[in-house]
């Protein structure tokens, strides 16, 4: 097992906000980073050592970027599968192949949790109008129709409210390979962020609630309102997964609660595992303030072979993103009390664009 002393260097596919904030975490270790991604406004670039602006599928590029560094890790579930074998091929990739490959794939990815005995919506594989069809009539409605790859805030899908309406909802997602999904009669949202080292240990944060506004995350409530033994279950769901993947860094475990009354699925459990972020994830960010060790840091000491921090937090905690606009009020947001702000460096404020976020603390329990 390979240990990344301080001094090391960690190459990071990805210039967005994760990337940018997994650098600052890594800094704060003695260890440099180095920025690889195509786009010209790069977050991240502010803060790492170096930078490499070159396309994903830029063979020449990506061999030299990953023969310069001690490990590499990435901020995004969507890396290539070319790009990461021939990042493999030069340098240690952390999380590894597995892991990107199972929640590259929606339906792959449900099935590595049916296997695995974890709960989860009814879904059903489609491919074409005959298996849209079969699918529906399995499921039925409403449900929902979801592209199997590059799907992200509400992105890739498509609300099947009736029968009648499939194949307008087929449409929508440009017939890509798509699952359809039932709808679940959930009580809340709920995830996990959870870390495995590299020998085996996992350390997960407490659940938290997530509160979503035009399909994006708006606020994390930290911790969930949850019995002891919800969230016992909750942490052992997500450890569970990264054990299986034999995942080495931080994953996100987004989770359905369903009601304590009505209908259950799969044998009347009441936590559905929605989908599996192999990174550092949106619903984490709480933990920068409220804990000694964020998921940030924790998933630098993960990928470097140190040993997992302690994931308990010292405050109770709302983060809040800042989409769009609403980073106008930074001024009013730094003036409160027990509140951090974490401003990400993008220049235009667009509708749907997380431009930073911010932090409140609160008493433990209160």
């Amino acid at each position: 097992m390979a240990t990344i002393p301080p001094g090391g260097t960690i190459g990071i596919l990805g210039g967005g906000q994760l990337g940018r904030m997994l650098a600052m975490a890594a800094a704060e270790l003695g260890l440099r980073t180095h920025i690889y991604c195509p786009d010209e406004e790069l977050p991240a670039a502010d803060v790492a050592g170096e930078t490499t602006r070159a396309g994903y599928d830029d063979e020449a590029a990506l061999a030299r970027f990953a023969d310069g560094v001690d490990v590499v890790t990435y901020e995004f579930e969507n890396v290539p599968a070319a790009a990461a074998r021939i990042l493999s091929e030069h340098s240690i990739v952390r999380p590894g192949p597995i892991a990107l490959a199972t929640a590259q794939d929606r339906l792959v990815e449900k099935n590595f949790l049916k296997a695995q005995g974890i709960a989860t919506a009814p879904f059903a594989d489609v491919s074409d109008e005959t298996s849209l069809r079969d699918a529906v009539e399995a499921i039925g409605t409403p449900s929902i129709l979801k592209t199997r790859r590059f799907g992200y805030d509400g992105k890739g899908q498509a609300k099947i409210a009736a029968p009648e309406n499939a194949l307008a909802a087929y449409d929508e997602i440009g017939r890509a390979p798509a699952i359809l999904e039932g709808f679940v009669p959930f009580e809340r949202e709920i995830s996990v962020v959870v870390a495995r080292g590299l020998d085996g240990e996992t350390a997960a944060y407490d659940p938290v609630e997530n509160i979503h506004k035009n399909h994006i995350l708006d606020r994390t409530l930290a911790p969930a309102a949850l019995t002891k033994a919800l969230a016992d279950e909750a942490c052992a769901i997500a450890a569970r997964i990264v054990s299986e993947l034999d995942y080495v860094g931080v994953m996100g475990v987004e989770m359905f609660l369903l009601p304590e009354s009505g209908p259950k699925i799969s044998h009347a459990r009441r936590l559905l595992v929605n989908e599996i972020a192999p990174r550092v994830h949106n619903s984490g960010h709480w933990t920068m303030d409220a804990c000694a060790v964020s998921q940030f840091e924790q998933h630098v000491r993960a990928i470097c072979g140190w040993p997992l921090g302690r994931p308990d937090r010292h405050s109770d905690a709302v983060m809040t993103n800042l989409i769009g606009d609403e980073v106008a009020d930074w001024a009013r947001l730094a003036a409160e009390p027990q509140t951090a702000i974490h401003l990400y460096g993008k220049r235009e404020a667009r509708p749907g664009r997380k431009m930073g976020h911010a932090t409140r603390l609160y008493p433990l329990g209160k």
